[in-house]
């Protein structure tokens, strides 16, 4: 990466993987970086802690793997892979008669009771013999490609779970490249072959054999200049600088809810009115006691209760739990209070014992038709007056830590070029 020959002074604005890599990158690139945080910690969702001896993912069970080579690279440029062992995804779907299909679905219809595997099979025989349907939403799109059988038994109930909305208002264009597109024939091959799926990213994953993914936040956080306990609430533009917390920079780079951010603004002219449109959900996260299993990740779509998978992060390194128990973090796509919590926790699989919870406004960034269009905007309205705008929810796109690495070095590339 070229070094800037102008030094800039860059603040952002949130200290999660999208902040921290990117002040990585750029500290390398020559410039001078300052992150705000206003936790105590870095790692915004991928944040740790402990409880009871107990490793907690506060927001999910968040991995490292990547397709794109440099960002492998640039990780193992800056973790130690000594820290981490490389696992392999258990993943399976707990059916509503209780039986357990490996992950993904399709691929492991010979584990399904006879009846249910022949109607999914009848199916996929119809699909191949008309064709693909056009599909204009995410509904269409999984009874076109799946049937009917599997969309209403799997796919359905559980991304309803997720999403909390009809699934024919959910764009085709946000999922592009994120969803599993097999053919009928791969699908039967696979099948037959009883071939154990390893295309996914995260079919295999790097985890740290201590603290989690804390620790690729901590590991990152480490040399840069993080101001922890820095909630900013103001950005005032004042000439050519921007001043925070009473500091002034040449550029913000903006990890934060971009929905904040048309109150925080000072000194320029901007219409970012659109960004209130956005829509998101929160999620709950349960940290219990559960009974021993060899899984990674549990999907389940049962209608009896309103969890939609277990993250059996005990499962990830022995330094997670305490010796002899198991642990895993339940997630509900809806903020519940404890008494809720105890009484769904009584109907979910494997027995599970409540430690603690946490309930995040902001888990997942929910697309529609109009989104990328509002994000699109906002960027070419800031970008001139120097604000930049990079993350989850400042881009309002699902990122993994992997993706979040890619677009943080597709945006410093872009910053070292000007």
């Amino acid at each position: 990466m070229a070094v800037q020959e102008n030094k800039k002074h860059y603040a952002i604005i949130g200290g999660g993987v999208s902040g921290l890599s990117t002040a990585c990158m750029l500290k390398e690139a020559g410039c001078e970086v300052t992150v705000f945080e206003k936790e105590s910690t870095p790692g915004g969702l991928v944040r740790c802690a402990r409880v009871e001896g107990i490793l907690y993912h506060c927001v999910g069970g968040h991995v490292f793997n990547s397709r794109k080579q440099e960002v492998l690279d640039w990780f193992w440029q800056h973790l130690d892979k000594n820290d981490f062992q490389l696992a392999t995804r258990n993943a399976v779907v707990s059916l509503e008669d209780g039986t357990k299909v490996d992950y993904p679905i399709e691929n492991h219809l010979y584990q399904m009771q006879e009846s249910l595997r022949s109607a999914i099979i009848d199916d996929l025989l119809q699909i191949a013999a008309k064709g693909y349907a056009q599909a204009d939403n995410f509904d269409e799109f999984l009874r076109n490609r799946f049937g009917n059988t599997l969309y209403n038994e799997y796919f359905a109930p559980y991304n309803r779970k997720i999403w909390r909305r009809k699934l024919t208002d959910v764009p085709l264009t946000w999922l592009e490249g994120k969803l599993p597109m097999p053919t009928v024939k791969e699908i039967l091959e696979a099948n037959i072959g009883q071939v154990k799926e390893m295309k996914m990213v995260h079919s295999t994953f790097h985890y740290p054999k201590q603290g989690g993914s804390q620790h690729i936040a901590d590991s990152l956080a480490a040399g840069l200049d993080v101001r922890y306990n820095s909630p900013v609430d103001l950005l005032e533009k004042v000439g050519n600088q921007w001043h925070v917390n009473g500091e002034a920079f040449d550029a913000v780079i903006f990890c934060g809810n971009v929905k904040h951010l048309p109150a925080m603004l000072k000194g320029i002219n901007v219409d970012l009115s659109g960004v209130e449109r956005l829509s998101a959900h929160g999620t709950t996260s349960v940290l219990c006691e559960v009974e021993a299993n060899p899984y990674s990740w549990v999907y389940m779509p049962s209608a009896q209760h309103e969890s939609h998978r277990v993250i059996c992060t005990g499962n990830f390194a022995e330094s997670n739990s305490p010796a002899g128990m198991s642990t895993a973090t339940i997630e509900f796509t809806l903020q519940l209070d404890k008494e809720e919590i105890l009484k769904q926790l009584q109907l979910i699989p494997f027995s599970p014992r409540y430690i603690a919870h946490h309930y995040c406004p902001y888990t997942y960034p929910v697309q529609t038709a109009e989104t990328p269009a509002i994000i699109a905007d906002a960027k070419a309205q800031l970008a001139p007056h120097g604000i930049y705008l990079l993350g989850r929810f400042a881009e309002w796109e699902y990122y993994n830590m992997d993706a979040a690495m890619a677009a943080a070095m597709k945006l410093t590339a872009q910053l070292c070029s000007c």
